[in-house]
This record gives C-alpha cells, structure tokens and sequence, in this order.
C-alpha cells in the first residue's frame, strides 16, 4: 500500500471521527430541541431562498433520497415549519418555504447550534488551524465527481 493511499484513508477517518464526534456532542448537547438534525438542516437550507426551493434542490443539501426527503419535508409541513407553493416556471413542481414559525425554530436553533459549534472548535483548534481546515474541507467540496 503506499504512502498516499494511506494517508488519504487515515485523513478520511480522521475526518469522519471528528464529525461523527461533534455530531455526538451536539445531540448530547440537546441543542436540537425536538428537531432532528436532519429537520434542522432543511431549514437552514431554505433559510433566505424566498422563493424556497425545490425538493431536488433540497436534496443535495439534505444528502437524502427523493422519498426521503420528501417524507421529511411532509413532517415539516405537518408541524407548519414549511409549506409547498406552486413553482412559477413548472406547473408540475413545488417549491418549499419556511413559515413564520419555521423560520423562528431555524433562528433560535441555529443560535444554539451556532455558539456550541464555535465552542467545540475553538477548544481544539487555532484560529490558524480553522482557516486551513475550512479552506480544505472547501477543497474537497470543489473536487466532487459528477
């Protein structure tokens, strides 16, 4: 095996550790209230979109199928956190929009959400450390395969 090979599958799991870690952490936290992680992250996606988005479009924020995502964003609408509108350019689509409400949920959340994350990692990173690791975890987004 060589040395890239291995260090390329050592980083994958360094990285992965370290999100699954904090993943823990902010569960353990309760920062989510009774909004799943995966809740909380369509709403952050639709966060500014006024004209909402998509269910394809919410995909790739998502990370879920088709039906998984449309199961999710069913729950949302049921706890009036989002609504479908008809989209103005496919008579056949919808788009998804934040309520009042769910754009409240979002706020208060996502403040939480946001003071535990710089906590963690300003506890185990330099503000050095943090620029590089968000300039390569971007480089990793920017080389994804098609």
């Amino acid at each position: 095996m060589s040395g890239t090979f291995r260090l390329a599958n050592e980083t994958w799991e360094a990285l992965f550790r370290a999100q699954a870690t904090l993943a823990r952490e902010f569960e353990a936290a309760g920062i989510w209230g009774d909004l799943p992680p995966r809740e909380y992250g369509v709403l952050y996606a639709l966060t500014g979109q006024v004209d909402g988005l998509r269910i394809t479009e919410l995909m790739d924020d998502a990370l879920l199928t088709q039906a998984g995502i449309s199961r999710l964003v069913a729950r949302l609408e049921r706890r009036g956190l989002v609504e479908r509108r008809a989209d103005p350019d496919d008579g056949r689509a919808s788009r998804i929009v934040l309520t009042a409400e769910g754009r409240e949920v979002q706020a208060s959340v996502g403040r939480r959400h946001a003071r535990h994350v710089a906590e963690a990692m300003t506890r185990a990173l330099t503000t050095e450390q943090l620029e590089q690791l968000r300039e390569l975890s971007r480089a990793l987004v920017a080389g994804e395969q098609p």
